[in-house]
């Protein structure tokens, strides 16, 4: 077979000067509108050939992992390697299957590295070096939370490597795998992405080390930084590279993230300059006075004055859409910079700013690119970010979803168990995106809070896709969900009032009126799905959002007549009003009106079908009263609780900022604002995960040693009202846990362990998240400790 070079292959020859991804953010009143660069008007935008594949291109069946499968295909190099810390499954739900695939369809040639041993540069010369770019990410998960408990102890299993080994990747996998790359191939260039990338893409407490630790830009050397769900940015990446763009000079792709010297901006459109914001002027540490006007700015240096005119200028009444559109524009050429690495490691006040900031910049509708310094003197540089990517379009998510996977592991692994595919196999993402907010969780910093959505059409042919193509299924889907499970094709009313809005939550603290809450579609999907010809059953495995289904009894009685397994799991966090205000999540009365609906349309199925809650010990803001009141809450219900998760604090969660900072970013941050409480201390950490045990004897010494600290000892005793029995209750004794789930096991193995940040706390030794749900989010890192697989959720 004759070799085809792979650049000569490019397809669409006609689109390679593809100008910059994603619209100007001046003056665009609906979503469709947004299809100009961010620098400079295009003739034609990446987001009219996403959705195309090139004419007659054939898929392979599995993307080469060795030089003999290149061979094979007659391949001489491949245009793109991808490197990753998973075993490569070549299925929807595994990020790197997804976008090798799309860049496939695109005519690019796609070879995967899969968990490469990262002790020397060899292993990343076994493709050779790719034409375009090495693809560099952790995987579906953060290399830390994916090897680490939350007490530092080191996972004994690997639910995304072959027969669940631990330590097939290195941590920080995205900084290791990028500097061994350009090890092996100094003039190559280097991409970086996946959720790990994604979250650590400006300065970011790190809760492994304890400190705060510089972007990933500057560690891993990378040229470019993609981060969220990142389609959109890299076929228009990877077209423009192929065409001969330099990639040093690809800078308008919303996004992207790369380093720039200081003082460096784009060019101005039609001589308009850009004009720089310091970020201290929206949102001032210290003393808070009179907000200023964000857009009464001094023009950048490269802006030449216009000369004033002679004479007096006739009135002119600028109508109020001109003054808009104008007022846009102005924003769409305006950067906020934010306070230095150096600042924010040093000052936590200015790291809650920052946080602050960086939130409120998060609607791609609205939001302006960041910058943020790092290092001092002539080898400073300025981290640049562009605003995030736009949500795809439901044909968009169609065609990415629909690409031709083999739904299976690469052979090469053998009869290899992989848990996180055994988990995932039969089950189907129907959308991506969450617009709750939730402050412990980073699906939002990650996926966006736009809900992006599939069709019937494509979510049936994949159910199709599975009873034809997977030889053990047995007529089981076991999920039909995403981020959540009860967001489908939900949005707001208005594409101008999304566009404009900088509410960090559309739920909270009350549903936004211009919510559109409407299950009927998912419903209508629920019921389609039911019939396809081989199906027998389709269970919800997601996490339901339960504050919008008690808006539909329609929907709740249908997910519990005939999709709820017997369990069902929801998640009110907590039930105290001061730790949910923190977490951003709804009062418990919501869950109760919800758990009413639950046990009503359960009894008129003739269905015994229990609610399964989760609840976090240690959130930023709980007290020990709130935890108390929380275990009586729990004992008051015989909710006893196995599967329970401390607060485990991720890069980038407005959490985080909390835990790291104690001040509250939700509102405007200053010296003298408000003081967030904290369980830091490692004993302090056990004992509020004690109290979602009240029932285990094991926790009782800690529980009576609480109680009595606190002056409640009135709550020792063998009365109804009491939480523990005044003597500790044998071993044997041990309750089965919340209604009939098995229990759970141990982890081993601590790590060493960082000091503490001040003298009167105590080593960290019991910093125990044992997240939730075992098919929860990535970014929230939410997963029982010792248990099985958590559910991959397209970390790229």
């Amino acid at each position: 077979m004759a070799r085809r070079t792979a650049v000569d292959a490019c397809p669409f020859k006609a689109l390679q000067n593809l100008p910059g991804d994603g619209p100007a953010l001046a003056g665009a009143d609906t979503m469709a509108s947004m299809n100009a660069p961010m620098f400079s008007a295009p003739a034609a935008g990446p987001s009219e050939i996403l959705g195309r594949a090139v004419p007659g291109y054939r898929a392979a069946p599995f993307l080469p992992m060795s030089r003999a499968e290149m061979d094979a295909l007659g391949w001489d190099a491949c245009d793109v390697i991808l490197v990753t810390g998973d075993a490569y499954i070549d299925h929807p739900s595994f990020g790197m299957a997804l976008v090798g695939r799309l860049l496939e369809a695109h005519g690019f040639r796609v070879g995967i590295l899969s968990q490469p041993d990262w002790h020397s540069a060899e292993p990343f010369r076994a493709l050779g070096k790719p034409r375009l770019y090495f693809g560099i990410t952790a995987g579906n998960m953060d290399s830390l939370v994916n090897r680490y408990t939350s007490d530092r102890k080191i996972r004994s299993e690997d639910a995304y490597t072959p027969n669940a080994e631990a330590g097939r990747r290195p941590d920080r996998a995205v900084t290791v795998y990028a500097q061994r790359a350009r090890e092996a191939y100094p003039d190559a260039n280097i991409v970086v992405g996946s959720i790990e990338a994604s979250l650590r893409r400006i300065a970011h407490y790190d809760y492994w080390s304890d400190k705060v630790r510089r972007s990933v830009l500057p560690d891993s050397k990378a040229d470019l930084l993609l981060f969220g769900n990142a389609e959109r940015a890299l076929v228009a990446l990877t077209h423009r590279l192929a065409a001969g763009e330099p990639i040093e000079t690809i800078r308008n792709l919303r996004g992207t993230a790369f380093m720039a010297r200081p003082g460096w901006l784009p060019e101005g459109d039609d001589g308009n300059p850009w004009v720089e914001l310091d970020s201290l002027a929206l949102d001032k540490p210290g003393r808070i006075d009179a907000h200023p006007d964000p857009y009464a700015m001094a023009p950048s240096a490269a802006a030449a004055p216009k000369p004033a005119a002679d004479g007096a200028q006739p009135v002119r009444i600028v109508p109020a859409a001109e003054r808009v559109a104008a007022r846009r524009a102005q924003r769409g050429r305006t950067l906020i910079r934010l306070p230095s690495y150096e600042q924010v490691k040093d000052d936590p006040v200015l790291y809650a700013h920052a946080s602050r900031v960086f939130h409120l910049e998060s609607n791609p509708g609205n939001a302006r690119a960041l910058v943020q310094r790092h290092g001092e003197g002539p080898g400073a540089r300025d981290v640049w970010i562009n605003p995030p990517p736009l949500p795809l379009t439901t044909p968009e998510m169609d065609f990415v979803y629909g690409r031709p996977f083999a739904r299976a592991p690469h052979p090469s692994y053998g009869d290899a168990r992989i848990p996180a595919w055994d988990m995932i196999k039969f089950s189907i993402n129907i959308m991506r995106g969450c617009f709750g907010g939730c402050t412990f969780c980073s699906i939002t910093e990650h996926e966006g809070r736009i809900i992006q959505s599939r069709s019937h059409e494509s979510i049936i042919h994949e159910i199709e896709e599975i009873r034809d193509k997977s030889p053990d299924f047995k007529g089981h889907i076991t999920d039909l969900g995403g981020p959540t499970a009860n967001m489908y094709r939900m949005a707001c009313k208005s594409k101008a009032i999304e566009q404009n809005c900088r509410r960090l939550s559309c739920v909270y603290p009350g549903i936004c009126e211009n919510l559109n809450t409407d299950h009927s579609s998912l419903v209508e999907l629920y019921r389609k799905a039911r019939a396809v010809p081989g199906i027998k059953r389709i269970t919800i495995g997601s996490g339901l959002r339960y504050d919008l289904a008690v808006r539909s009894p329609e929907y709740v009685k249908e997910l519990v007549t005939h999709h709820v397994s017997g369990l069902l799991k929801i998640a009110p966090e907590h039930t105290e009003a001061n730790t949910l205000a923190k977490m951003m999540k709804p009062g418990i009365g919501a869950y109760e009106e919800f758990r009413r609906m639950f046990e009503t349309f359960s009894a008129q199925a003739g269905k015994k079908q229990h609610l399964v809650p989760y609840f976090i010990a240690a959130h930023p803001g709980c007290t020990d009263e709130d935890m108390l009141n929380l275990a009586l809450w729990l004992k008051k219900h015989d909710f006893r609780l196995d599967q329970v998760q401390t607060f485990l604090p991720t890069p980038m969660a407005l959490a985080t900022t909390m835990y790291h900072s104690r001040k509250n970013p939700l509102k405007k941050v200053s010296a003298d604002s408000e003081v967030v409480e904290t369980a830091r201390a490692g004993r302090v950490r056990k004992l509020h995960k004690a109290f979602l045990r009240w029932h285990d004897p094991e926790n009782w010494a800690i529980l009576r040693e609480g109680l009595l600290k606190m002056g409640r000892g009135e709550l020792i005793g063998n009365g109804p009202n009491c939480l523990i029995p005044r003597q500790p209750p044998p071993a044997a004794a041990v309750p089965g846990c919340a209604r009939g789930a098995p229990p759970g096991g141990k982890q081993a193995s601590a790590p060493a362990k960082p000091a503490g940040r001040a003298k009167d706390e105590a080593p960290r030794r019991s910093m125990g998240h044992a997240a939730g749900a075992q098919a929860a989010p990535s970014a929230r890192a939410r997963r029982p400790e010792g248990r099985g697989a958590r559910k991959p959720t397209r970390g790229r």
